[in-house]
């Protein structure tokens, strides 16, 4: 296969950087897009010389001629697309979370399984360098099998606007759940996790939330995610982790490291590791995933750095942890979980 020829469907701000870094890889070719604005889709037709604009998923998926869906819709509209792309013979990456509900995930996984295509969950942090040398640390003498984990997620009060649209768990902490499952290479066993208001009291998702994670071996996890750095600060990611191993301990900060502006605005710290432009072309892990995905694809080999059952497990844990919030108890996951 000489390219991965790929549909997208969802035009939205994260959409638009799938798009960008497909674009940018010279082992895909973007054949057709949707979204439900004409406008964006012209847009993003000509600024990308697409031809084939679809406003129905559908009549994308009917296409013959892509191998790979993107599916970077709302979180509530994932289930659908993904589970027809798959049974029209193509195969398919899911942007996190891949749904908010544990038994659409898993109707995902029993539609790849029975198509015998690829299904990806959009877990980036994956390819993030960073993230993966403690994953490889984690499994040599450096910092050997984790003891415990604390992940910290933190990102600019505006965007809680946006997001309070499902839980907290789901937009910013389902990145850590699926680090520390990677990390821990088990199951959760159980969790407790509490959630707080700060300044929009009346919103179902918690602007504050911090989960305890027990793992079947024993591991521990402690995860922080919150919607509170101030606009003002200009910092875009404030995010944190540090995991104690048996014979040592890895850790990173980001918002005093990296690139930095100072002007009469103020400082602005801008994330160049998820997803940038350098040189008219895209950068970051986004664009490392992708290539990586296309690598899968066009070998026919299964994915072995990222997993479509951890992201299930995933949900399950993020469903978990939204049953404890509301009832102040710590949740098994060797039980069903019940919400109350």
């Amino acid at each position: 296969m000489d390219k991965v020829r790929v549909g997208i469907l969802g035009l939205g701000r994260w959409g638009m950087c799938h798009l960008e870094a497909f674009s940018s890889l010279g082992t895909a070719e973007v054949v057709a897009i949707c979204d439900s604005s004409p406008e964006r889709l012209e847009q993003a037709g000509k600024a990308y010389g697409i031809a084939n604009l679809y406003q129905n998923a559908d009549d994308l998926i009917r296409r013959d001629d892509i191998d790979l869906v993107s599916v970077v819709t709302f979180e509530s509209q994932h289930l659908e697309p993904a589970v027809k792309a798959l049974k029209s013979g193509k195969h398919a990456i899911v942007e996190k979370p891949v749904t908010t509900r544990p038994n659409e995930a898993r109707a995902m996984q029993e539609a790849a399984a029975a198509s015998g295509k690829l299904l990806f969950p959009g877990h980036l942090l994956r390819f993030d360098p960073r993230y993966a040398a403690i994953k490889e640390a984690l499994q040599s003498d450096r910092v050997g099998a984790p003891v415990s984990m604390y992940m910290k997620r933190s990102r600019e009060q505006f965007l809680f606007q946006t997001f309070q649209r499902v839980h907290t768990v789901f937009e910013l902490m389902i990145h850590d759940i699926d680090l520390a499952i990677w990390y821990a290479g088990c199951r959760v066993r159980s969790v407790k996790a509490y959630g707080r208001s700060v300044r929009h009291s009346g919103a179902a998702a918690p602007e504050v939330l911090w989960a305890n994670l027990e793992f079947e071996d024993g591991t521990l996890a402690v995860l922080n995610s919150s919607w509170t750095t101030p606009d003002q600060a200009g910092v875009e990611i404030a995010d944190a982790i540090e995991v104690i191993g048996r014979s040592g301990t890895a850790r990173f900060e980001t918002s005093d490291g990296g690139l930095q502006f100072w002007n009469d605005a103020g400082r602005l710290t801008p994330d160049t590791d998820i997803h940038a432009r350098l040189h008219g072309q895209s950068v970051g892990c986004l664009r490392e995933q992708l290539t990586y995905i296309c690598r899968c694809i066009g070998r026919g080999e299964a994915p072995t750095v990222i997993s479509f059952s951890d992201a299930v497990h995933g949900v399950e844990v993020a469903d978990a942890i939204v049953a404890s919030c509301k009832s102040g108890r710590e949740v098994s996951l060797e039980e069903p979980v019940v919400h109350e």
